[in-house]
């Protein structure tokens, strides 16, 4: 069927994603892409070359590493619906942040070897604790500034 005898096309409103890399979203997404690299790095040469001795701290780093790719995926796609996806990503994060965190420290032996979350990212200089906390943070304000 042909369209309106004018000759326009009628064009669909297009709905702007909102933008979550910007400001101190910029860092949020820089620092949750080196944690990705990191994550990856380790969890692949972990399992490569030694899983068979710590395959559970192996699987976690593993587990943190696909967590932080989504993660910074999200925040640079941005729009509601990956802001939203993103939160519950760093909930999700956190608790298993302390989960980890704190199995590590009542039962070390659990952990022959450490994953990126032991003793609550220790050898990542506590970023891993302090990177969900300050990105729900983030999340959370930006969507205030957006209905705003």
């Amino acid at each position: 069927m042909a369209g309106p005898a004018t000759g326009a096309q009628e064009t669909k409103p297009t709905k702007q994603r909102t933008r979550l890399v910007k400001g101190p979203g910029l860092l949020l997404v820089w620092l949750y892409g080196v944690m990705s690299v990191g994550a990856v790095s380790r969890s692949v040469y972990e399992i490569a070359t030694d899983f068979d001795t710590a395959p559970l701290a192996h699987t976690l780093s593993a587990v943190a590493a696909v967590v932080y790719a989504f993660i910074t995926y999200t925040l640079v796609r941005g729009g509601e619906r990956a802001r939203r996806a993103a939160l519950v990503c760093c909930a999700a994060e956190l608790a298993g942040v302390l989960i980890v965190g704190t199995w590590t420290v009542v039962e070390p032996s659990a952990f022959p070897d450490s994953t990126v979350w032991s003793e609550y990212g220790r050898g990542y200089l506590f970023i891993p604790v302090l990177l969900p906390i300050t990105g729900m943070l983030w999340l959370r304000r930006s969507r205030r500034s957006e209905t705003a």
